[in-house]
């Protein structure tokens, strides 16, 4: 398989990081007082390579694609969600478009699976790869051109927002069936029990947890057949190609890519968090650009946060998706740097050090 990876991704600079810490301390407030604000706005500072950070121009790209193992019942939801819930994106009505409208975010959709075809319109992006997955208990959920596309199409939309001058992004997503490819490739990635990685996702009974888990078993018993080894082994493009739906590997392409232009990009929940598992093993330094916007009610979501040693900035018991977390976080971010950019220091103010 031929390699995907971005040469050009650099650890974060620390060389700002002094500077940055000694203008956080200065402001008038005790020190740390400002908690994980503070851990934001150095963050976002050394990402930028700037003492004055701005995230003044925000954009959303929630990717969508329909996967194919949605056919063995995994989620209570019917496969026509996912272009039924694009078009409530595009109309305005979604959790995460009203949430984008409340902050005077763009919201862009990216097409790259909907098992549908889509009118053209200004909102939408059509890089379509493929009409959804293919089953990925009976095979393999894309060839290796389709994985390519996919990845490619997460860069193209960061290069345009790039070329759009926007300084922080936020991903989201829609796929009906997604938390069971979000649990298997956490499963396979991580060498962690099935079990463990699955969780109820769109409202999954008991029973419908326990389909899940048979399910995602029953594909890697066919995979190790197939390459006479264990998953955990396999390169992680193979993996991808095995298991991943076309919206979480466009993710994984976008958040690449974000970092290799130096740009902040805002993880969701449980499956944005397993596209940047993806990622992370295609380029370990992706995830120094990530800020993790919350930790879901996804049973597995938390493990997942814990393989990073993420914080997430909030804990709403939320478990949508569609990049609703990343954007109610937003404002939260965007105030990290105002205060380290309009805040007063002690100097300023003329207000007396503590000792």
């Amino acid at each position: 398989m031929k390699a995907f990876n971005f040469p050009d991704i650099k650890p974060v600079a620390t060389s700002l990081e002094s500077a940055l810490m000694e203008k956080i301390n200065n402001k008038t407030k005790p020190l740390g007082s400002l908690g994980i604000l503070e851990t934001l706005a150095l963050q976002l500072g050394l990402i930028q390579n700037s003492p004055s950070p701005t995230v003044d121009k925000p954009k959303m790209l929630v990717f969508a694609g329909d996967n194919g193992v949605a056919v063995q019942g995994v989620s209570p939801f019917p496969q026509e969600v996912t272009q039924q819930m694009v078009l409530n994106f595009l109309a305005g009505g979604a959790a995460v478009s009203v949430f984008c409208q409340q902050h005077n975010v763009p919201l862009q959709v990216v097409d790259v699976g909907v098992n549908a075809e889509l009118a053209t319109v200004p909102l939408l992006t059509n890089h379509k790869v493929g009409m959804g997955t293919k089953d990925f208990s009976v095979s393999p959920a894309m060839t290796e051109a389709e994985f390519l596309l996919a990845l490619g199409a997460g860069v193209k939309e960061v290069d345009l927002a790039h070329s759009e001058g926007k300084n922080i992004l936020l991903f989201g997503e829609m796929g009906i069936g997604n938390t069971t490819i979000g649990a298997a490739l956490m499963s396979a990635l991580l060498s962690k029990p099935v079990k463990e990685c699955v969780g109820a996702g769109a409202g999954s009974t008991t029973a419908g947890i326990e389909k899940k888990i048979a399910v995602i078993e029953t594909a890697f018993t066919r995979i190790e057949a197939f390459y006479q080894q264990p998953i955990t082994d396999l390169s992680p493009e193979v993996i991808a190609q095995e298991l991943a739906g076309f919206e979480v590997v466009a993710m994984a392409g976008a958040m690449l890519r974000s970092a290799e232009l130096g740009i902040a990009y805002v993880i969701d929940g449980f499956i944005c968090t397993a596209a940047l598992l993806l990622a992370s093993k295609l380029n370990p330094h992706v995830v120094d650009y990530g800020i993790f916007a919350h930790q879901s009610h996804e049973k597995a979501h938390l493990a997942l946060l814990a393989h990073f040693k993420a914080k997430p900035i909030l804990s709403l018991s939320m478990r949508l998706g569609e990049g609703s977390g990343a954007i109610v976080a937003l404002p939260i971010i965007q105030s990290a740097t105002v205060f380290l950019n309009n805040m007063a220091s002690f100097e300023s103010a003329g207000v007396s050090e503590g000792l």
